[in-house]
């Protein structure tokens, strides 16, 4: 027996058992498009505590899904999906926006990158915008984006009371963002500030996980119908 493709064949079963519960498969479309806390996905799903547990343990054991705790508040722990699990798998809903709006807290690394791949994968207009503006984008985000040919030589910053619109679809691309905008409703991005450390890997990962990110999203948004 091909031993390599027995375990592949083991693991992909795996994902299709955890997947075989509408429940389990509830909370798979709603983390294609964002993260979110246990707490979030109860609310949103209306699933008791035990049952959303029971189902977020066989996801996780099936490497569907995995937690890590909020940059933020370090007492809430968020769940992101592994995509490559899923391979094939699109969200299952379309939704319509006129804009969509990336918020991070200062808005000068992660929204600004988000914005502009976005730019490159839908038509529907990008903007973004800081819970805490700082004057200027951090210069590591203009020299990544300049690596990937991304222009943001001329972005500036903007706070999101100034920026946002009634009928914008808001993305938080970081904890303290998506917990500071608890009363909007938003999708919820999980990506690690790379400024903390402020290394080119650092930077060069959160690239890599919002484009991702942007290509599993852009396709589930249309602009209004005519």
């Amino acid at each position: 027996m091909n031993i390599d493709g027995s375990s592949s064949l083991e693991a992909r079963a795996r994902v299709h058992a955890a997947l075989g519960d509408p429940g389990r498969l509830s909370i798979v479309d709603r983390l294609l498009l964002g993260d979110a806390s246990p707490g979030e996905l109860g609310q949103i799903l209306g699933l008791p505590t035990n049952l959303l547990a029971h189902h977020l343990k066989t996801l996780q054991e099936a490497g569907v899904i995995e937690r890590h705790r909020s940059e933020g508040d370090r007492r809430r722990t968020y769940l992101r999906l592994i995509p490559q699990s899923l391979s094939g798998l699109v969200p299952a809903a379309v939704r319509r926006a006129p804009r969509i709006v990336f918020v991070c807290t200062h808005n000068s690394a992660r929204s600004q990158l988000a914005a502009a791949l976005w730019a490159r994968a839908s038509a529907v207009p990008a903007a973004s915008a800081g819970t805490v503006p700082v004057p200027h984008v951090h210069p590591p985000a203009r020299a990544l984006a300049a690596r990937h040919d991304l222009d943001l030589d001329h972005a500036t910053t903007s706070h999101v009371d100034q920026t946002l619109r009634p009928d914008d679809l808001v993305v938080a691309v970081c904890d303290t963002a998506h917990e500071q905008l608890a009363d909007l409703e938003r999708l919820h991005w999980s990506i690690p500030d790379p400024v903390r450390t402020g290394s080119d890997e650092a930077f060069e990962h959160a690239y890599t996980d919002i484009a991702d990110r942007v290509q599993r999203l852009a396709p589930a948004i249309h602009p209004p119908k005519e």
